[in-house]
């Protein structure tokens, strides 16, 4: 079974990959939404990663009530370095959350209707797994969006 510490290693690996990717970027590309359908911006990819983590480690695992506008987190705009300042923020959070977490035990917040009936919910490891499933799928996402943009540019 992982650890605390490796889970946040993991997450870690990826929130700083992703600050790092925003940070090259800077505030005109990280902005910029690349020349596809349904594509999103680095700053609303990251701002949706930081929504999930808020929301399932918050609400879900920790049972906070966590307000989120899932819609807006797509249209988010904004400077580089205040997305990464709430970036740490927000990681600051969930290793609090992940250390107080019991991974057996039942969730202590609500899910989404989507996730009710899914094994994500079964217990507090599971919501836990599935912060870093997004985070990862999402990584990628960034880093091939990013390469978009700087190709674009070219």
């Amino acid at each position: 079974m992982i650890t605390a510490e490796g889970y946040l290693y993991f997450v870690d690996l990826a929130l700083d990959g992703m600050a790092a990717v925003l940070t090259g970027l800077g505030d005109d590309l990280a902005n910029r939404r690349p020349e596809l359908p349904g594509g999103n911006s680095p700053y609303a990819i990251v701002t949706h990663c930081l929504g999930v983590v808020s929301f399932w480690g918050g609400q879900v695992v920790a049972g906070r009530a966590v307000p989120r506008d899932r819609a807006a987190e797509f249209t988010a705009t904004g400077p580089v370095d205040e997305l990464v300042a709430r970036l740490h923020a927000v990681r600051g959070q969930l290793a609090a959350d992940v250390a107080a977490a019991v991974p057996a035990d039942p969730c202590h917040g609500e899910a989404p209707p989507k996730y009710r009936d899914t094994p994500i919910c079964e217990s507090q490891g599971m919501a836990l797994q599935h912060i870093y499933e997004e985070l990862a799928q999402h990584r990628g996402h960034l880093e091939l969006t990013r390469d978009l943009l700087l190709a674009g540019r070219g």
